[in-house]
């Protein structure tokens, strides 16, 4: 039965600090939510299902917007209508990025910020990042486009930074001639 996440809003404070690496094997606990994040994710990208249960759309969810203070990230990408890529990646590390700079033309968003936020985040196009897997696994993804800003995006959570704190308050728009928008 599926049942939606709790999210913090951004002004809780658990969103502020700075996540411990989670230590393996993992909990039930922490498998079971792992598991539940997929689905809030998946169930928020179908639009009957997002309809049917009151969910806003996302892509990422990090352990810390749950209250939990773990390095944890889940991203769900619907790469094609209907079909989705699960990544969970255990104590994430961005270990090479392109020296280009996009952004998301429409700005970014964020299941933990109830409101819309002008302006664009400056991100890398490209990012490898290394991690593990739930079973203790080392991996290594790259991501590129939108993939790669939310890998940047789920990591900051685990750091305690949130997207509009990379918004550039005296200029938060950018022009295609001077960063590539997507």
């Amino acid at each position: 039965m599926f049942k939606p996440l709790n999210i913090l809003d951004e002004k809780d404070k658990n969103l502020r600090t700075i996540s411990k690496n989670a230590t393996f094997p993992l909990s039930k606990e922490e498998k079971k939510l792992i598991q539940d994040m997929i689905d809030h994710l998946t169930f928020s990208q179908i639009e009957e299902k997002a309809k049917k249960y009151d969910l806003r759309p996302g892509m990422g969810l990090a352990f810390p917007q749950l209250g939990i203070n773990k390095r944890i990230i889940v991203i769900v990408d619907e790469y094609t209508e209907g079909k989705f890529d699960n990544y969970v990646v255990i104590n994430p590390v961005i270990i090479s990025n392109s020296t280009e700079i996009i952004a998301a033309d429409a700005g970014e968003g964020c299941l933990s910020v109830n409101r819309d936020v002008e302006g664009h985040v400056p991100r890398f196009a490209r990012v490898t990042v290394e991690g593990y897997d739930e079973f203790g696994n080392k991996i290594r993804i790259r991501a590129r486009e939108e993939l790669s800003i939310a890998f940047q995006h789920e990591i900051d959570h685990l750091n305690g930074i949130l997207f509009f704190d990379r918004i550039d308050k005296k200029k938060p728009f950018f022009s295609e001639q001077e960063i590539r928008l997507i």
